[in-house]
């Protein structure tokens, strides 16, 4: 763990995801594997480029083989997975040169169903924590790799018990958790001192003068709104782009309190259906995915019954908008999804065009799939809290019953 996430104050600790874990212990094997000495501390690249120090437990090394585990650290996020083992184990593949497989030891899922964007029969360990987990590879022992491949296990004791308290098993991925992660990073977003954050990132955004603020979910949603925007309006500051994480009911409230006239969201299939389905709240453990509204959706942009009855049974969002796709249906799937999380979120009974809503949706590479506007907001009176700061409103009790 690094020195600044054990000085952060309790409540905003940030952590580390299993797949940087996972990562810094392959670093640490492979050191092992190339020199004699698995060390007991390493350096680490994380997806988003930063370099943080891990302990490293349990070095082994041999003439083909290497071990290593680092004990994750999720900060304050009540993550279930916090002071887990993550565990590598390393197989030389003698003159197969940069060649890096990836498999699943005890604690690690299996993928059983598609639309999850891995193979199925695979381990479940995602693309941005294999990538990464090669590029520290790589980058510790080059000469290696140029020469050998690297079988990678990764293992969890305990994973399957830990595995229980997700929804891996509704998913399709049985035996454990999974390796995620896309920044490396774990912010504390289901915490009472994250959503304040997040209004208060609200109340800055408010007194820059752009008349807009970019709602996202996460990293890869917050890069794809930055280029999307700048492209358009190059003088948008930093401050006008939130990573709300799960919060968007906190986000548009503050929005409101705030008087800002226009809110762009960016976000992915899965956040979408849910706040088309009337979710505010989007986090995974929450309400699942309402897949007979993909398949609404899929039959009113003129998909096949059968293709219908396959997205209402799937368990995942991905599925049915991997298969638009395919059909030739994805743009026209994407923009009326996006559509009907305008109409939910703009209803009567929710923000009554409060705000102008433009809805930005990217895929799993970060490519804009549907871009969808509403009308420009009705002019409005600015509200009596516009302007106001501080955090304390969002500490109380009721605030805290809702997580």
């Amino acid at each position: 763990m690094t020195e600044t996430g054990q000085a952060a104050a309790r409540g905003t600790r940030t952590g580390f995801t299993t797949g940087a874990c996972a990562a810094a212990a392959a670093r640490a094997a492979v050191l092992g594997l190339a020199g004699g000495d698995v060390p007991e501390r390493i350096e680490s690249l994380l997806p988003n480029g930063d370099r943080v120090w891990f302990e490293i437990h349990d070095g082994q090394a041999g003439a083909a083989q290497a071990h290593a585990m680092v004990v994750k650290f999720a900060g304050d996020d009540p993550d279930c997975t916090d002071g887990a083992h993550l565990t590598v184990d390393l197989q030389l593949l003698p003159g197969r040169a940069d060649e890096i497989t990836f498999h699943a030891g005890d604690g690690v899922g299996m993928v059983t169903m598609p639309g999850l964007g891995l193979e199925v029969g695979g381990p479940a360990i995602n693309p941005v924590p294999r990538k990464n987990i090669a590029e520290n590879l790589r980058e510790a022992a080059p000469d290696l790799l140029a020469q050998h491949g690297v079988a990678v296990t990764i293992s969890v004791p305990g994973g399957q018990e830990m595995a229980r308290k997700t929804t891996n098993a509704r998913l399709g991925i049985l035996g454990g958790i999974s390796i995620l992660g896309t920044t490396g990073i774990v912010r504390p977003y289901s915490t009472a001192a994250w959503r304040a954050s997040v209004v208060q990132g609200i109340q800055v955004a408010a007194t820059v003068g752009q008349g807009l603020v970019a709602l996202t979910t996460g990293g890869r949603t917050e890069t794809f709104a930055i280029a999307t925007l700048r492209a358009e309006r190059p003088e948008l500051p930093q401050a006008c782009f939130i990573q709300m994480g799960d919060f968007l009911r906190y986000a548009l409230d503050e929005v409101v309190a705030q008087g800002i006239p226009l809110v762009v969201l960016g976000v992915m299939v899965g956040k979408l259906t849910k706040i088309a389905q009337g979710e505010t709240i989007t986090h995974a453990n929450r309400n699942v995915v309402d897949t007979d509204l993909i398949a609404e959706i899929a039959k009113r942009i003129g998909a096949s019954d059968e293709d219908c009855q396959a997205i209402a049974t799937a368990e995942t969002a991905r599925f049915g908008a991997e298969l638009m796709v395919e059909r030739g249906l994805g743009d026209a799937f994407h923009q009326a999804l996006a559509q009907a999380a305008i109409d939910t979120l703009l209803a009567p009974d929710r923000y009554d065009h409060a705000f102008a809503l433009r809805v930005l949706v990217c895929d799993f590479s970060g490519q804009c799939v549907a871009d969808v506007s509403s009308a420009p907001a009705p002019p409005r009176e600015r509200p009596a809290t516009a302007g106001r700061t501080g955090i304390d409103h969002l500490l109380d009790a009721d605030t805290a019953a809702d997580l």
